[in-house]
């Protein structure tokens, strides 16, 4: 049997500056010839000027594992940190020293950043429901890992990857697919929920799926039968051309357990959810499964730049030049300057030492760190509000 390699590159071809664009070899090639390599400062820009549009910073691990043991000092917003405008990081050292890893540097800030802005926006949606990314099926196996980090960056509670959740060090969440009843055939749901209850682990909530062959509600019903006290929730999860009002199928779901006497069990939702989704039924769902909003949510658009060259601003066309620095300010908002200069009274600076001569300074990026200053600036900025 032929044995194919999946289209992955790996670590190494990153780490060496392999995994570059092509003129990026040219331009090395090109000094190294002329004998120039001029020590540069260069900064990871999305937008030059604040205008209101916050987004998450994330990625900033990888970044620094990139940058690390290279003659380069890095400055970057600690990772979970809202941003509006200027860098998110600033890189000072011989060009030639950094110079081809542009290419997987912004990769790394670029699709984590977008992620996790798209995880704060249905955190803040659905503030005190159980929020879970079920989104790895929508992108590149390689991927998953970056997607469900930068998820929970973004305030999510949890993921359904495994091996993903194997590589940052959490448990994946995730109970049953519509495969399971299928398996077992039309009309047997009854068995399908048995044989889950019996077969998995008892630390794995008993949720289960209902809505696979007939009416929601009748579903329900019949899994509250089966499991009876052993039934902790049930999830709905039914596809969006045959779901009609989903937020009246999940009231009348509520008031027929309620009826029952059967108030306590949970109610999950999922299926092609986004923030709008999440606002309209927060009140009466217990928690949500959201998938491609924030897989497949659009990478930030940064650029690495060079602001200036042996000491001197310098900048192309259209970018700012000189080293600048950015910040909190007292009410909220972002601000950018020189960072030559005295920022805003009574603001926060939000660049922080992250490598100095080649040395990690803060090798923590504590996950769990980052998803509060995540939550913390949301709150700061008036995030929820801005994106309703």
């Amino acid at each position: 049997m032929t044995e194919f390699e999946f289209d992955i590159v790996d670590g190494a071809a990153i780490r060496d500056g392999r995994a570059t664009d092509a003129y990026f070899d040219r331009t090395e090639t090109a000094l190294r010839r002329a004998g120039r390599n001029p020590r540069v400062v260069a900064e990871v820009t999305a937008d030059q000027f604040p205008d209101g549009e916050f987004e998450v910073v994330a990625g900033v691990k990888d970044a620094v594992g990139l940058l690390a043991g290279r003659d380069v000092d890095v400055d970057a917003i600690p990772e979970g940190r809202l941003f509006d405008g200027g860098p998110v990081m600033r890189i000072e050292g011989p060009y030639l020293a950094f110079g081809r890893l542009e290419t997987s540097l912004l990769g790394f800030l670029s699709h984590a950043s977008g992620i996790a802005t798209a995880a704060l926006d249905c955190r803040v949606a659905a503030p005190d429901a159980q929020v879970l990314s079920f989104g790895a099926r929508h992108v590149h196996p390689s991927m998953t890992a970056v997607v469900e980090r930068s998820a929970l960056v973004g305030g999510f509670d949890g993921f359904s990857h495994v091996a993903a959740g194997e590589l940052i060090g959490r448990e994946a969440s995730g109970t049953m697919p519509h495969a399971l009843a299928i398996c077992f055939g039309r009309g047997e749901q009854e068995s399908a929920w048995r044989a889950f209850d019996e077969g998995v682990d008892e630390s794995v909530p008993r949720i289960a799926l209902c809505d696979t062959y007939s009416d929601e509600v009748d579903e329900v019903l019949r899994a509250v039968e089966t499991l009876g006290d052993r039934l902790d929730g049930v999830r709905l999860d039914t596809t969006g051309s045959r779901r009609g009002d989903f937020r009246h199928i999940v009231r009348e779901v509520q008031w027929e357990l309620d009826a029952r006497g059967h108030g306590d069990i949970d109610v999950y939702v999922s299926g092609g959810l986004g923030p709008a989704d999440l606002r309209d039924l927060r009140d009466v769902v217990d928690g949500f499964g959201v998938g491609g909003y924030v897989s497949n949510a659009d990478p930030v658009d940064f650029a690495l730049d060079i602001v200036a060259v042996d000491g001197d601003p310098a900048a192309k066309r259209g970018k700012l030049s000189g080293a600048k620095d950015v910040y909190r300010t007292a009410d909220g908002a972002h601000a950018v300057g020189l960072a030559s200069r005295a920022g805003p009274d009574d603001a926060e600076s939000l660049m922080e030492p992250v490598i100095r001569d080649g040395e990690v300074v803060d090798g923590a990026f504590d996950l769990d760190a980052a998803t509060e200053r995540a939550l913390a600036d949301a709150e700061a900025v008036g995030y929820g509000r801005r994106t309703e």
